[in-house]
């Protein structure tokens, strides 16, 4: 009974230490997760003729670059989208206007419900002024944690090279201390190497999506890609949210159904083709999560730090996982926690 009190307090106490560190842990999280993926790119790219001739610095250095280059536009891919939304706002209002006045005729209704009915009876009823603040707000909130990314990732990177001489005098011997790294070393590696494909995977997605949705002429393209490759980050509920976004814009856009069915399709199969088939394949083993557990990860982190938790739930969870399943005394859990008890 003593035990179940002093566990349950531990983890009342865990909890609230996540919920009220959440604006330090975040950023820090997110770098390492991202300092895994720096690391094994660079360690792929020895494969490449010309580029596997550089030191690993240089290689880490290129990758970084990279990174804070892509975090930057994606910060201002953000703000261009978002001024372009209110600029063709209007027209998005025409076009759902009308499809509602078709859909009234078609349904034989006296009374047609127009879109400025609609809107006065919806739209109208929001503050939009009240929301224009915190908008501003999370916009600059999301400016100062990408930043904070990658400038903690900067560091982190920096800092791997002393790592293995740290380990040595923590464990304070050369055998206990090999043995230590070299269990650090295989952890390492495998949650580099599933962190680094399941953003490739994510990224596969995202340009096949962006392609479908410029061939159909979707407005915002390349911003909803982007979403879509976030969003799959989270298993079961974002390929479905990140399909529901463009398809709902393609409904303002054309204010046509068949349209709407069309994106609707062609995202669908563009998820099931990278889900289904092309994610087991390039995953294997690294992704061997049961899905209770899934589920659960994203329950909780979800409650804690909202959409950023359901990001990084997953591959937080599997991390997880990993560093159990290489610890001789935590194995057991890990193979409770697995999908297939193989790990």
């Amino acid at each position: 009974m003593r035990n179940a009190t002093y566990a349950t307090a531990l983890a009342l106490m865990i909890g609230w230490l996540l919920w009220v560190g959440r604006p330090v842990l975040l950023p820090v999280i997110a770098a390492i997760i991202s300092v895994y993926v720096i690391s094994t790119a660079a360690a792929s790219m020895q494969a490449v003729p010309l580029l596997g001739r550089l030191p690993a610095w240089a290689r880490r250095a290129l990758i970084l670059a990279g990174f804070t280059a892509a975090v930057v536009g994606l910060f201002v891919l953000v703000i261009n989208n978002l001024t372009q939304v209110v600029a063709v706002l209007p027209r998005y209002e025409s076009n759902l206007e009308a499809l509602v006045t078709r859909a009234a005729s078609l349904l034989g209704i006296e009374d047609q419900p127009t879109w400025a009915n609609l809107r006065r009876a919806t739209i109208d009823q929001i503050d939009v002024r009240g929301l224009l603040a915190p908008t501003l707000l999370s916009i600059q909130g999301f400016g100062v944690t990408l930043f904070l990314v990658v400038l903690y990732a900067s560091f982190f990177m920096a800092e791997r090279g002393t790592m293995a001489q740290k380990v040595m005098i923590a464990m304070g011997g050369a055998e206990a201390g090999d043995r230590a790294l070299s269990i650090l070393v295989r952890i390492n590696d495998r949650i580099g190497t599933y962190l680094f494909v399941k953003t490739v995977i994510n990224v596969i997605l995202g340009a096949i999506s962006f392609v479908i949705m410029l061939v159909l002429g979707i407005e915002f393209a390349l911003f909803w890609a982007v979403l879509i490759a976030f969003l799959n980050y989270i298993p079961y509920l974002g390929s479905v949210v990140g399909v529901i976004f463009p398809v709902l814009l393609s409904l303002a856009q054309f204010g046509t159904l068949w349209m709407t069915g069309v994106v609707l399709v062609s995202l669908t199969a563009a998820q099931m083709f990278v889900g289904a088939w092309m994610e087991p394949r390039m995953m294997g083993r690294a992704f061997n999560l049961s899905p209770f557990v899934v589920l659960l990860a994203l329950a909780f982190w979800s409650a804690l730090w909202g959409v950023p938790g359901a990001l990084l739930a997953v591959p937080m969870t599997a991390s997880l996982v990993l560093v159990l399943s290489e610890i001789e005394g935590t194995r057991p859990i890990a193979v409770m926690l697995s999908a297939s008890g193989r790990i």
